[in-house]
């Protein structure tokens, strides 16, 4: 998989690709994560890249050239899967999509900035709009970290166990269950003797008992789309 970031400030998103899972899968090659400083593609000598929104108000907005010349020439390098630009009017960011998005080979992540893009930008390019939660950042780049981890810890052989990522939270539509390790007691808890037991049938009707438990509690909303 490629993924090609598009920010104004693409310094704030690269310490996390430079450890633990994120670094580990693009050294093994798994993917490739390129990032592009949208100032490179002003052409005015400022580098000015955002200005005034027509009609008033406050706040700047992206312009649509730069933005445009960019994703027009990685769209004449390659094809793109997907062309994702992360706003808080896209649609939240699930499991699912996580998913799907991690069977793409190509995707363009666009980080907005300031009051957003303009919008010719979205109706000339944008494939998908994502948010990662109702609320408001000073921009996208968190949202596309956020992103880029959910999608490359599934894919095949970033993570060391392959059946860790499958029994995660909201894989089923369940919230995990309750998790141990050792000492079997501290502070005088104990582990379930069930998780101990050996019995493999026992123990995955527990979790899932455990998980439809916690779900019921913390989430119920998820059962009830069901």
């Amino acid at each position: 998989m490629r993924i090609d970031i598009i920010s104004v400030v693409p310094d704030i998103l690269k310490s996390p690709f430079e450890a633990s899972i994120l670094k580990r899968a693009i050294e093994k090659k798994h993917v490739e994560v390129h990032f592009h400083n949208l100032r490179d593609y002003s052409k005015n000598k400022y580098k000015q890249v955002d200005d005034y929104q027509y009609g008033g108000g406050a706040g700047m907005v992206l312009m649509p050239e730069p933005i445009d010349k960019c994703i027009s020439q990685l769209k004449a390098e390659r094809n793109y899967d997907e062309i994702v630009y992360l706003t808080p009017d896209g649609e939240t960011l699930h499991q699912k999509m996580a998913n799907s998005l991690s069977l793409k080979q190509n995707l363009i992540l666009l980080c907005g900035h300031y009051k957003g893009i303009d919008q010719r930008v979205r109706e000339m390019h944008i494939t998908k709009e994502i948010s990662i939660g109702d609320y408001v950042l000073s921009g996208g780049e968190v949202a596309a970290i956020v992103l880029s981890d959910a999608i490359i810890r599934l894919i095949p052989g970033v993570l060391n166990n392959e059946t860790s990522a499958l029994t995660d939270s909201f894989q089923d539509d369940l919230l995990a269950p309750p998790i141990y390790t050792r000492p079997a007691e501290y502070k005088g808890k104990k582990v379930p003797e069930v998780l101990m037991s050996g019995h493999f049938k026992k123990i995955e009707e527990w979790r899932e008992a455990q998980a439809l438990k916690i779900t019921k509690q913390k989430r119920p909303d998820l059962i009830d789309e069901k």
